[in-house]
């Protein structure tokens, strides 16, 4: 009975840990929802945004995706932490791994917006850019492909499908370890995803579809049984989809809206 009453206010706090990262979540998918939706077609890559809104955006993009794929990794550490406090051992609450986590992915949104003032202004400077956006774009998707079957996407989806293997393998003692953990299960995260990120400049930063996608293909590659074989689908349709805009520009549907007079 000890037991039992011991375990369960633990397991009552891995379940709001899980409850709020999902309302977290679902927060941001409503933000991206009404800011899609007000948005104007015609967009350039940073979609006319200051940095800070930009970012402000990213952010959301980044909870809405990433922080129901990241769950089970935060809810392992949390039950490490758990157990040593349990024990009477020094602990860390679990809001230090995960701020490591989200700077990490910050710090991404900011090359992100550097990435799209650099392609703004080489569209401005270049014909050749404007008139062929929808291919380079259709390369991007092709690249996004083939990063899929590389060894870095590899071992980078590894170890974000082994919660339990990543925290005794990258173990740090303290806030200062447990947050360096946190930036780096976000490096890995981030090497899984980056290009799967980068194709939403063609395909549409804002465009509800395309992000739900996205975040179904990362939900299946680190969660589910058949992530590797979903990998394996998602590289083969990103290639063939980029072969067919790149024959045919006209194939990729947000080729007006996000690579408008603007911008690429």
């Amino acid at each position: 009975m000890a037991d039992t009453a011991a375990v369960s206010p633990l397991r009552l706090e891995r379940y709001l840990i899980l409850v709020s990262l999902l309302a977290l979540a679902a927060a941001a998918w409503a933000l991206l929802a009404w800011q899609s939706a007000a948005m104007d077609e015609e967009m350039s890559l940073t979609m006319g945004l200051s940095p800070l809104v930009f970012i402000a955006l990213w952010f959301a993009m980044m909870v809405a995706i990433m922080f129901p794929t990241a769950a089970p990794m935060i809810l392992m550490f949390s039950k490490v932490q758990a157990g040593r406090r349990r024990d009477q051992r020094t602990f860390v609450p679990t809001w230090v791994f995960t701020g490591g986590y989200i700077l990490l992915w910050s710090a991404a949104g900011l090359a992100a917006y550097a990435i799209a003032i650099g392609g703004d202004q080489l569209a401005d400077q270049s014909r050749w850019v404007m008139d062929n956006a929808e291919r380079i774009g259709g390369g991007l998707l092709i690249v996004t492909g083939l990063y899929q079957f590389t060894p870095l996407k590899t071992v980078c989806l590894s170890k974000c499908r082994t919660p339990m293997s990543f925290i005794l393998n990258s173990w740090r003692d303290g806030y200062g370890g447990s947050f360096v953990m946190g930036l780096e299960h976000g490096a890995y995260c981030l090497g899984c995803c980056w290009l799967l990120f980068l194709i939403l400049f063609p395909l549409g930063m804002m465009n509800i579809a395309v992000l739900s996608l996205v975040t179904l293909l990362i939900f299946a590659e680190k969660s589910l049984p058949v992530g590797r074989q979903a990998a394996v689908l998602a590289a083969v349709a990103l290639i063939a989809y980029g072969v067919v805009v790149v024959i045919v520009p006209e194939a990729l549907p947000m080729s007006s809206a996000s690579m408008g007079s603007g911008g690429m």
